[in-house]
This record gives structure tokens, sequence and C-alpha cells, in this order.
């Protein structure tokens, strides 16, 4: 049916960034155009309208191109199944960033053992968590290892998850730090934006290692961080503060939207400075 986009809600604690980028130009003036070409999939809310499960950057657009209303199909289901269909529809989208699938992941599978019921014996506990986590695995075309590596991201404290999603802290050594205590990684934090660095895969599992034996202090990840500062000094490797660059870019532009931009800069910039020289 056709319902007003006022009447459609975000799904509660919904993981996918709706970004306002090149693509949803694109699909807005595809709205413009067309309409909207596949309904979304909303259920009916307790508190009036409709609560979205699929078609969250289908409504943005709406709304962008200035069209009222939106096609949808209206369907009763329970909160667990609307988890599960919402990430199965968004997480196979392209530029998923670490932090949604994180999240995203986690949702799922607490749904599908919240589903599953509670078993009684401590060894079907057991059986029916790799269950679940296998199901996620197996829809999301990941390994059972990955999804699982996956939800220990969420244990990362804010700022630390956005440099993973901005590429500058890669994922394996991601995964590793998200072992150390919240203090622990607020310290890293701090130390690696004052010190420009990142830690590498062994540093993050030394800083692991030294925070599950308790003898990991300031002083102890100040100077494994400083350790990899002095043997890659040399290397060629610029560093660009987020805080000096942000500001000229909008807000919901991503990590990887200011890097195309920046390399499309100096591409430009190059071609300036051959002409010159000619």
């Amino acid at each position: 049916m056709m319902l007003p986009v006022s009447e459609l809600h975000d799904f509660p604690g919904h993981p996918f960034q709706v970004r306002d980028d090149e693509e949803m130009e694109k699909l807005a003036e595809s709205i413009t155009q067309h309409g909207v070409l596949m309904p979304g999939l909303v259920r009916p809310r307790a508190a009036g309208g409709y609560e979205i499960v699929a078609g969250h950057r289908r409504k943005f657009a709406s709304m962008k191109a200035g069209v009222r209303e939106m096609p949808v199909i209206v369907r009763d289901m329970d909160d667990d199944t609307a988890v599960i269909l919402m990430v199965d529809s968004n997480v196979q989208r392209e530029n998923v960033l670490p932090s949604e699938k994180a999240r995203a992941y986690k949702m799922k599978l607490d749904a599908i053992k919240r589903k599953a019921g509670r078993p009684s014996k401590e060894n079907s506990a057991q059986v029916g968590q790799n269950f679940s986590v296998e199901k996620v695995a197996e829809d999301a075309g990941e390994s059972k290892s990955q999804i699982q590596r996956y939800i220990r991201l969420n244990e990362l404290i804010p700022e630390l998850l956005e440099m993973v999603d901005g590429n500058e802290i890669k994922f394996n050594p991601a995964y590793e730090l998200a072992f150390l205590r919240p203090e622990e990684q607020a310290v890293l934090f701090d130390i690696l934006q004052a010190e420009e660095v990142t830690p590498s895969l062994s540093q993050a599992q030394r800083l692991k290692r030294a925070s599950q034996e308790g003898r990991l202090s300031e002083q102890d990840i100040a100077a494994i961080m400083r350790e990899e500062k002095a043997q890659t000094r040399d290397t060629g490797k610029v560093t660009l503060p987020a805080k000096e660059i942000e500001q000229f870019f909008p807000k919901s532009y991503t990590p990887e939207q200011k890097k195309k931009i920046i390399v499309k800069l100096l591409a430009s910039w190059a071609r300036q400075r051959g002409e010159q020289e000619r």
C-alpha cells in the first residue's frame, strides 16, 4: 500500500547509517523520475504509524526528492523476526562499515537465541550458542569465526571504533584491542592521537596479552606505541588527524568519501603542477 513517509518511523537501534552521499543523490533522482520501484517492508507501530524493517534509505531519498508517499508491504511480526529481517535486508549492501556489521550481527545473534529459547541443560546451551552463530554466518556468507570477531568489536570504545570505520586501525588489530578494558582503551586512544600512530597487529596482541595478565599500565601502552613510531618514522607514511580536516567536509561524509575527495584534489594539483612546469 502507499503510506505517507511521515508515518514511517526508523527501526529502534537501527545499526546502519543512512548517508546523504552521492549514491543517495542518485537514488533521490531516480525516485523523482520513476518513483520508488521496490516497496519497503514495515510493521504496525504500537505508538502509531509504522516501523521500517527495510527501506530506510528509500524513505530518506523520497523525502529528499519531495515525494510524500512511499509503497510498502505491511506485515505483522514479532520483535525478533523484525530484527532478523532488518539485518538481512541491509548487511549485504556495499560500503557497510565494520561498526555497522558488528552491531547488526550482535542484534541478529541475540534475536535468534531469543527465538530458540533458553536450553535447560548446560551442554545444550553450548550447542544452541554454536548453532546461532553458525546461522548468522551462513546467512551472511561469512565464517563462524569472522562473525565472532565482528561481534567482539562492540567491546571497543566509540573513539577506537570510529578509527576502525575510518580504516585508521585495521580489522585484525582492532579485534585484539577489543579485549582491553575500557579505561585501557581510553588511554590508548589518547596516545594514538598524541603520537599520531596506529597499532600494528603485533602491538595489539602485546597490549591484549599484557591486559589479560593484569600488567598493562599507561606507561606500558605509551612505550609499545612509541616503539612502533620510531620504527616507522621514515617509511613515508603521512597521517592526517581527523580534527584538522573534518571542518572541510559535511558531517554526513564517511571516512572513505573524505579519502576519495582528498585523492582527487591531489591528482588535480599534480596535473596543474605538470602543466605549469611545461
